[in-house]
């Protein structure tokens, strides 16, 4: 159910994966033209869009209908730590540290 909350991550740039997944890991999309798939590993997503590598992940969590097409326009990324959405005074959530 969409219950209207909205979630910002911020330093989406910092985000570290284990294991080999950097270079098995893979994003694809398709230019609809004969012959264009397209896909770039993660390691090079991080490197050029590292807000996208975010967006696309949970994208694939939510439903595919109109309610996750709805929720994800609700999830706002970015790189750094600045955002301009001082105005809807966000609560940060502390997340803490993964085991390694």
């Amino acid at each position: 159910m969409d219950v209207g909350d909205c979630v910002i991550v911020l330093n989406a740039d910092k985000v570290t994966v284990t294991g080999r997944k950097m270079d098995e890991e893979f994003f694809y999309r398709h230019s609809l033209y004969p012959g264009g798939m397209t896909k770039v590993s993660l390691k090079e997503m991080t490197a050029t869009h590292p807000e996208r590598v975010l967006e696309l992940t949970v994208k694939g969590m939510l439903p595919h209908t109109r309610l996750g097409r709805t929720m994800i326009k609700k999830l706002h990324v970015y790189a750094g730590s600045t955002h301009p959405h001082a105005a809807q005074m966000p609560v940060v959530l502390e997340v803490p540290e993964a085991k390694k």
